[in-house]
């Protein structure tokens, strides 16, 4: 019997909650595995998905979304060797399910942190309640590629937000691994979108989108390309979030900033009658 050939995993896209080819039809080869290539096409088909998922995301329930959240982890936790065969260390894993847990417990209590009644002399109320920024883009840190990757995910679904984001051109295998985990834990299609390729490629159509609401460059280690991208950003007075510092420790404490920083605060005015 003659030596057989191994059959080489071809990921995709992961767009709307499905798993589209890339509309270029390009791949390159990671960890001897196909890897779409990305389009600007691409990415704007991510932004409109994840568009079309704002109001459903949002409009759930505080609970609702930490349930789902909670179910991810449940997930990721019972595909450990998946992520542990592209040479991800246990810590790392292990870091990241207690990430999407941790998270998820935080979904019914920022608005009690973030929000709130306002003192206000006269026969009123005044009441602050966060709101969800809306689509967010996001460039994921090269590493740790799993952690990494949760973390700035994570913080911005459970506020409400929808994502499409940017996975590290090096290390993408351990974003399409979890884009798999995601599609199988009931999280609605289109909250979350994946693109894989090179960040010159896609990251600047979705700086210059004027259906993005925000950017997180957190793994945009191109000081040129970082500025370039806040440029096209300001075009319609997107947030940005700077790049990650090269020494961050992403094991840490994450502490609440990622979800504050991609919340709206909506105050209303009522009055007390008498």
């Amino acid at each position: 019997m003659s030596e057989r050939v191994a059959v080489r995993k071809t990921y995709k896209l992961f767009i709307g909650g499905k798993f589209p080819r890339s509309e270029s039809g390009r791949s390159y080869i990671v960890q001897d595995a196909n890897v779409a290539l990305s389009s600007r096409k691409d990415a704007r088909d991510a932004v409109v998905a994840a568009r079309a998922a704002v109001k459903g995301w949002a409009g759930a329930t505080a609970y609702n979304r930490g349930q789902i959240l909670y179910r991810v982890a449940e997930m990721l936790e019972g595909r450990r060797e998946q992520f542990g065969a592209l040479g991800l260390r246990d810590e790392e894993v292990y870091a990241a399910i207690d990430r999407w847990v941790w998270y998820a417990g935080w979904s019914d209590k920022l608005p009690q942190v973030y929000g709130g009644a306002n003192p206000v002399a006269g026969p009123y109320f005044n009441l602050s309640a966060p709101e969800p920024t809306g689509v967010v883009a996001v460039v994921a840190p090269e590493a740790p590629a799993l952690l990494g990757l949760v973390s700035v995910i994570a913080p911005a679904i459970v506020t409400g937000n929808t994502v499409v984001v940017a996975a590290s051109p090096s290390a993408p295998l351990a974003a399409v691994t979890l884009a798999e985990v995601l599609a199988t834990s009931d999280l609605p299609g289109g909250v979350v979108n994946i693109l894989t390729g090179r960040l010159a490629e896609t990251v600047p159509t979705l700086a210059s989108h004027m259906d993005v609401n925000a950017i997180d460059l957190t793994g945009v280690a191109d000081a040129a390309l970082a500025a370039d991208l806040e440029v096209k950003a300001a075009e319609n007075l997107k947030r940005v979030l700077r790049p990650a510092p090269a020494d961050h420790d992403w094991f840490a404490d994450p502490g609440i900033t990622r979800m504050t920083t991609l919340l709206e605060t909506k105050t209303v005015w009522h009055p007390k009658g008498v």
